[in-house]
């Protein structure tokens, strides 16, 4: 329980100092860096990832919406068949980043379970 809370803030944290720098691919940086340093066992290596990811990209993207009245984010809802909801679009686009982000924490797990053989 204590390695699945520090590896969420942890995953948080790295992809959001990342996301300076590296394009939004930095969010599987972060999850492949974090599975490596922070062990997790069984469902958790993919859901923590998954979470703490789903969470970072759907608060950040309201953030960067809210601030300009939600215009493009409405326009790109219209656009993908969602109805114009722009929450329903943080929301997918949340769900993206953290199947992204699990599935590379998965694969850490996995080279990691590989380096000490």
């Amino acid at each position: 329980m204590k390695n699945n809370i520090i590896n969420f803030f942890a995953t948080i944290f790295l992809a959001f100092i990342l996301s300076f720098v590296l394009p939004w691919w930095s969010v599987m940086t972060a999850a492949l860096i974090t599975s490596l340093f922070i062990p997790l066992k069984k469902a958790s290596v993919f859901f923590v990832p998954f979470l703490a990811i789903l969470v970072f990209w759907a608060v950040y993207s309201f953030i960067l919406s809210s601030s300009n009245d939600y215009t493009l984010a409405k326009r790109i809802a219209v656009l993908l068949p969602l109805g114009g909801n722009p929450y329903v679009l943080m929301l997918v686009t949340g769900i993206v980043g953290g199947l992204a982000a699990g599935i590379t924490a998965v694969f850490g797990k996995q080279f990691a379970a590989l380096a000490v053989k």
